[in-house]
């Protein structure tokens, strides 16, 4: 097996799982879900940048799937689908700006949160207060966590951007 290969099937495993250690370490957790880490998109967001799109979204997908087993609810399978192997497997898109890492988190983590916010208005609308649009709701709520997450996760790869982390050698 060629040495990239083999690097590639042991960084996979160990950036999901720091990112699952990471997920754990909360600044504060919403009430229906969600939460600000300390940048536990991080090791998905390198392994985009690292290895290409395809790793990326395949990475991001399998920490959504494990989030899902240790920490998901069940309450449909179209929502589930939305809010851990989508959302995060979406993580994966910031390959596709790979010369402009902010870009790359901006991009990632919009489409993240696009992917929950359209599960807030399909099945989290009863919880918007009365007289409140379940898409502002859904904004507002997804919002709250994922703009914080976006800033820790811009300010870190910024910094290993700057030590040269987020490539290959």
């Amino acid at each position: 097996m060629e040495p990239s290969r083999v690097r590639l099937l042991a960084e996979v495993p160990v950036f999901v799982a720091l990112a699952l250690v990471l997920n754990y370490i909360k600044v504060y957790q919403l009430p229906y879900g969600g939460s600000v880490t300390l940048g536990s998109m991080v090791p998905i967001l390198l392994l985009a940048y690292r290895w290409g799109l395809r790793v990326g979204v395949f990475g991001g997908a399998v920490f959504g799937l494990v989030q899902m087993v240790l920490d998901g609810w069940v309450y449909h399978p179209l929502g589930m689908f939305l809010d851990y192997p989508l959302a995060f497997g979406l993580l994966g898109l910031s390959a596709l700006s790979r010369d402009r890492p902010l870009l790359g988190v901006f991009i990632a983590l919009t489409a993240r949160f696009l992917s929950h916010f359209l599960s807030g208005v399909l099945f989290f609308w009863m919880y918007a207060p009365e007289g409140m649009s379940p898409l502002l709701y859904s904004a507002i709520y997804n919002g709250s966590y994922i703009l914080p997450e976006m800033a820790i996760s811009a300010v870190i790869i910024y910094l290993l951007h700057r030590r040269g982390v987020l490539t290959l050698r």
